[in-house]
């Protein structure tokens, strides 16, 4: 029986094209340049750190944790502004790469709800 998120979601493969479909998004939409203009130029680091994060947050393998350590979110994020723009301009590229993925609309609901209340927790601005 498949519990997990991770599991739901289709595991590794699909937490993988659910990273590369929210960063290639975070790059076409002019709507999101304020938060990519956050991020290094060359996504490859923040594509491999979300993927492994996701991986357990999801409930799968715990690859961020075990090269990384506790993932202390909001203290890693603190060095960059995040404001209520940057959360929204986040969640609709997750948004819209778990639209692409083609979720049942029960788990796509639950992702949802948890990456708002991460995203919203991530404001420092």
């Amino acid at each position: 029986m498949q519990n997990s998120h991770y599991d739901r979601i289709g595991g590794e493969k699909m937490v993988r094209k659910l990273v590369d479909h929210f960063y290639d998004l975070m790059d076409e939409l002019p709507e999101t340049q304020t938060i990519r203009q956050l991020h290094a130029a060359d996504l490859t680091e923040a594509r491999n750190k979300l993927f492994m994060f996701l991986s357990g947050w999801l409930g799968g393998p715990t690859l961020y944790i075990e090269k990384y350590g506790h993932p202390r979110l909001r203290q890693r994020h603190m060095p960059f502004p995040i404001g209520i723009e940057e959360r929204d301009q986040w969640l609709l590229c997750m948004n819209k790469a778990m639209d692409e993925l083609q979720l049942d609309s029960a788990l796509k609901m639950s992702l949802s709800s948890a990456f708002y209340k991460t995203a919203d927790f991530m404001r420092n601005t």
